[in-house]
């Protein structure tokens, strides 16, 4: 996945990065799944630098992107799964680390661009652990596997299927005693990769999780996307493979995407330039919500968080998941109680029982929540 500043370049370099083609011409029998699982030999092993990333970009939304695909695309029974595990992780390398939000941002956010030489393939919606160096205070021992939601497509930011990307918080800790951030109570694995040079080396796990996989066999669903923060990550991955890359996905999707971001303020807005395109290109299959707490005010006068900025859109969001649709919750776990109560409210308003409903887009597998 390229983060927001790179795919505003290729855009204007492309001119028609965003065109969905017709469904394209399906891998040659030698490469079905089936024989071949994620077709191993149709990876570079190479290290890729940003030029060829652009290069690649470039190249790639003008052309069919279908070597990483399932046969039918959609099939997920066969989806990668610990590949690599934290006793033998896979050594990876920085390719890129790029700050993604403003001055005035209540954090530091990176966009991180790791090669993983084509040997870990994934697909949306799942996560990879990076193991940070060093011992655990606490207990003495190596520090364990933290994990991360992919913010890129199978096809990476290279397009050849040999990078990820991870979109990352630093996490600090302001004590009020010493008025300054305490570096023994610093985030160990987000500071390790918010610092990490180009050519440096990190330990993969994964990729996991079958949680928050889109519903590719119904093109037709429409996708309500929630985050607060970080929590955009597999949502970017979602938006580049239904309305950027030149996917079996991309050409047979017909439903909308709805996506709700809550952050502090403009500032701390994450690929916003990337979202904008995408309403712009696509209005009718596309709708963009923010909720910035520090700058906007819900009905009530009170600050605007994700859960009043769904609420404006109730009766729509019922309606929707009452007709098949599919929502998705993903970033820090504080968001769900005032989601849930905030939807159990308006549940009762509309003469529903709320555990009967919940229940119910659960056992349709309309309901995934990742979160931390």
């Amino acid at each position: 996945m390229l983060y927001a500043s790179i795919v505003i370049a290729s855009l204007l370099a492309t001119g028609n990065a965003f065109f969905v083609p017709k469904v394209s011409t399906r891998a040659s029998a030698q490469l079905k799944a089936e024989e071949a699982k994620w077709f191993p030999s149709s990876v570079s092993s190479v290290n890729a630098d940003m030029g060829s990333l652009n290069a690649a970009f470039s190249q790639a939304t003008s052309n069919a992107q279908d070597f990483l695909e399932f046969d039918p695309y959609h099939d997920h029974s066969k989806i990668p799964l610990q590949t690599f595990k934290a006793k033998e992780p896979h050594i990876g390398k920085i390719v890129s680390v790029k700050r993604i939000v403003g001055a005035q941002a209540t954090g530091e956010v990176c966009d991180i661009i790791i090669d993983h030489a084509g040997k870990m393939p994934y697909i949306e919606g799942q996560s990879y652990g990076v193991i940070p160096p060093g011992i655990n205070p606490k207990n003495g021992k190596p520090n364990t596997n933290r994990l991360y939601s992919i913010a890129s497509t199978r096809y990476g930011d290279d397009m050849k299927g040999t990078t990820t990307t991870l979109c990352v918080r630093r996490a600090t800790y302001w004590c009020p005693e010493l008025k300054a951030e305490d570096p023994a109570k610093k985030g160990v694995c987000s500071n390790f990769l918010c610092d990490a040079q180009p050519g440096d080396e990190v330990k993969l796990t994964g990729p996991t999780g079958k949680v928050m996989l889109m519903p590719e066999s119904k093109p037709e669903t429409d996708l309500i996307m929630v985050a607060t923060g970080t929590g955009i990550a597999p949502y970017r991955a979602f938006l580049r493979r239904l309305f950027i890359e030149k996917t079996p996905a991309a050409a047979a999707y017909k439903g909308i995407a709805w996506l709700f971001l809550g952050v502090a303020n403009s500032d701390a807005l994450l690929y916003d330039e990337m979202w904008q395109d995408i309403k712009t290109r696509y209005p009718n299959n596309f709708k963009l919500d923010y909720a910035l707490s520090r700058e906007q005010n819900n009905a009530r006068g009170g600050k605007m968080y994700i859960q009043d900025k769904m609420e404006e859109y109730a009766d729509e969001l019922f309606e929707r998941l009452s007709n098949g649709a599919h929502i998705y919750f993903c970033g820090l776990k504080g968001m769900m109680p005032g989601i849930l109560e905030m939807l159990e409210g308006v549940a009762k308003k509309k003469n529903m029982v709320w555990a009967d409903t919940l229940k119910h887009w659960k056992e349709e597998g309309q309901w995934h929540v990742e979160v931390y």
